[in-house]
């Protein structure tokens, strides 16, 4: 089985009784097509990127689940027939993620005067170059 997590974006109007019905049906799909149900979490209401059905906000859930494709397939299927359901994604997850570090990041007290001299004199000397080029 194969980890998978899935969130879900609701009409930001309905009522606690129809996420409740919505929250059973997708717990169903991943029970019925054997699959290991981990958590499904309520993100709350928030604002969405840009409007859509013109909505601009929604209501997020998380769900986190193992399963094989056909239960995705079935889970996306559901989804995408219920009208309450705006947006869903669907990723499967690695099971051994490891996180590169990132690059330091300097700070504006490093950026001192050198390092733009350091800018602009590279900067003057590809414009040399290029005008040399140019002339040649």
């Amino acid at each position: 089985m194969r980890m998978y997590e899935t969130i879900y974006i609701v009409q930001p109007d309905l009522g606690e009784e129809e996420i409740k019905t919505l929250s059973t049906k997708v717990q169903d799909v991943v029970a019925n097509m054997n699959g290991d149900f981990k958590r499904l979490e309520d993100w709350g209401t928030r604002k969405l990127a840009y409007p859509i059905n013109k909505n601009p906000r929604g209501r997020y859930f998380y769900l986190r689940f193992d399963g094989d494709s056909a239960l995705i397939a079935e889970l996306e299927r559901r989804l995408r027939l219920d009208d309450k359901v705006i947006r869903y994604q669907s990723v499967k997850l690695e099971q051994d993620v490891v996180v590169a570090a990132a690059a330091p990041v300097k700070s504006a007290e490093e950026g001192t005067e050198e390092g733009i001299e350091e800018g602009a004199v590279e900067a003057a000397e590809v414009q040399a170059e290029t005008t040399t080029t140019v002339e040649g």
